[in-house]
């Protein structure tokens, strides 16, 4: 099973939550300090750079207008890490690419990355939240078939050697596509899709043999998207696996780890209005109307309302000493009938620096060398570098 380190590279330092109406879209900037934005940034690169030194791979993501992540761009911060990192694996999750303008500067941008790396590029792509939507000024009716386009002319532009081709699709019309650099991961990288609570998209997920990825729901939610998954996954040369994420802390004693990770929690207290998040035609009218009743707990809103035991109960944060993570990190596997790639946020809200170098270096040391025997179900060694 693999280990990844992540952080949306939040920045905490705002007004109380009471205070405000909204922490994402409409928040405005004069809250962002410059100077301690300049500070963080290079906070977070050293803290990826020191969790890929003691044997993790790294995960990275975007999300625009809003405090909890200041990658805005992931290409970049993923360019920056392809460059000066040397061992880990290379996630990004994702390229909202139902929300960009050209899936084909994706294809560069992944690319580039992938060369520079010599072929450590995990390529998620994911429609996006809810909130990207204004930003985006996108139909959030559309963003599926979008995303699903959007991968097929990737996919595309990374396998086609022989020159300039066209691309007619529902919402792309593109003349003479021929990228370079292409990628340095023969027949091409990996894909990761987000998600899915649509078990349609899931089973696509699956037929399609990409990697499937979820965060942050209750372990007998994910057991069900999991096996969903399983039953529909087409193995096309290029190996799937199923992916989730928790909040992830270790301390010397459960009060220590309880504390830190009452730190990352600060994630899931961070709030919008309502209107920015279910906005209308983004998900299906089956999943709005188990909302409303009640009856969907896997939803972010009713996670949020939780305390920590119902967190750590449900996997869906992990925190304590390395005995005790080791066991929940086994319990977990076993109850989701087995992982690939475990995601980890070890770092979020205020968790200092000192606090999450701690966190890295217990786990890798004192956690993950017990977790050698957890055998992934699909991940495995794949594709060729080119020549």
């Amino acid at each position: 099973m693999d280990f990844y380190y992540f952080t949306e590279m939040p920045y905490p330092y705002l007004p109380p939550h009471d205070e405000m109406s909204s922490m994402r879209v409409t928040i405005p900037n004069k809250l962002f300090d410059p100077k301690i934005g300049h500070q963080l940034y290079h906070r977070y690169l050293d803290e990826y750079c020191y969790a890929d030194e003691m044997g993790l791979n790294l995960m990275v993501n975007e999300h625009r207008s809003t405090v909890v992540c200041m990658d805005v761009a992931a290409p970049l911060s993923l360019a920056i890490l392809a460059r000066q990192t040397k061992k880990g694996r290379l996630l990004v999750l994702g390229n909202s690419i139902a929300n960009r303008d050209d899936p084909i500067r994706i294809a560069e941008e992944m690319a580039m990355v992938d060369c520079i790396s010599a072929g450590r590029l995990e390529c998620g792509m994911v429609r996006g939240v809810t909130y990207e939507i204004f930003a985006a000024n996108t139909n959030p009716t559309m963003t599926n078939e979008r995303l699903w386009e959007g991968i097929d002319m990737v996919i595309q532009a990374w396998t086609n050697h022989e020159g300039n081709f066209n691309y007619e699709g529902r919402f792309w019309h593109r003349r003479n596509i021929n990228i370079w650099p292409r990628p340095y991961q023969q027949p091409r990288p990996r894909i990761w899709v987000t998600g899915s609570n649509d078990l349609e998209n899931l089973k696509a997920i699956a037929e399609q043999g990409h990697v499937f990825a979820t965060f942050l729901q209750p372990h007998a939610k994910v057991r069900q998207l999991f096996d969903h998954y399983r039953n529909h996954y087409v193995d096309n040369g290029i190996p799937g696996g199923l992916a989730f994420m928790p909040l992830v802390y270790v301390a010397e004693s459960d009060e220590e780890a309880m504390k830190a990770a009452d730190e990352i929690a600060w994630y899931l207290r961070t709030k919008a209005e309502p209107q920015l998040r279910n906005v209308p035609g983004y998900v299906g009218l089956n999943f709005n109307v188990q909302a409303l009743k009640g009856t969907y707990t896997g939803r972010t809103d009713v996670i949020r309302a939780q305390g920590l035991e119902y967190l750590r109960e449900n996997h869906i944060l992990i925190a304590g000493t390395p005995d005790s993570v080791e066991k929940q990190i086994r319990s977990l596997y076993e109850k989701l009938g087995g992982l690939d790639h475990l995601l980890m946020m070890m770092q979020c809200g205020y968790l200092s620096h000192e606090k999450t170098m701690k966190n890295i270096r217990l786990f890798t040391q004192e956690v993950m060398p017990r977790l050698k025997d957890l055998k992934p179900a699909y991940n495995r060694p794949w594709g060729e570098a080119a020549e």
